[in-house]
């Protein structure tokens, strides 16, 4: 696997095997490091791991876009509210676990409907089969 093709790249198409394994590395790196980040500083860190991590995910998610044939400012919408969810936790003003504040909500429930959808729509669904305009069919390739 070309680790950095898949991590940098916006370019191409890639099968859901390679979608699922890109991002459990990912997601558990994020993790350990939300980990990390949490009993060093709290919330406000960990939103910044989380940013840092933007880029290389919306890259593996933009190849699998790609492959289904999905517009991407599907995946800008997403990665934009998420983006926009840690900017507000970096300037503290997505209130508290117990009182979250209007703001966060208007943003945080529509994003996890989203999550929902992309993750079934990327995870599991079949990409295009042939060519598409992104390029050749990654399964059919193998």
């Amino acid at each position: 696997m070309d680790w950095a093709y898949l991590l940098n790249s916006f370019e191409g198409r890639i099968s859901r095997k390679t979608f699922w394994i890109g991002m459990a590395v990912l997601v558990s790196a994020e993790m350990l490091g939300h980990f990390v980040a949490q009993a060093l500083q709290g919330d406000r860190l960990s939103a910044i791991v989380d940013l840092a991590f933007t880029y290389p995910e919306f890259a593996i998610a933009a190849k699998r876009a790609h492959d289904r044939d999905l517009p991407i400012w599907i995946l800008i919408i997403f990665f934009g509210g998420g983006a926009l969810l840690d900017l507000l936790t970096v300037l503290e003003l997505t209130g508290s676990d117990d009182e979250p504040s209007v703001l966060s909500l208007f943003i945080a429930v529509p994003f996890t409907v989203l999550l929902v959808a992309l993750l079934i729509e990327l995870g599991f669904r079949r990409g295009t089969i042939g060519p598409n305009q992104y390029g050749p069919d990654p399964v059919a390739s193998h």
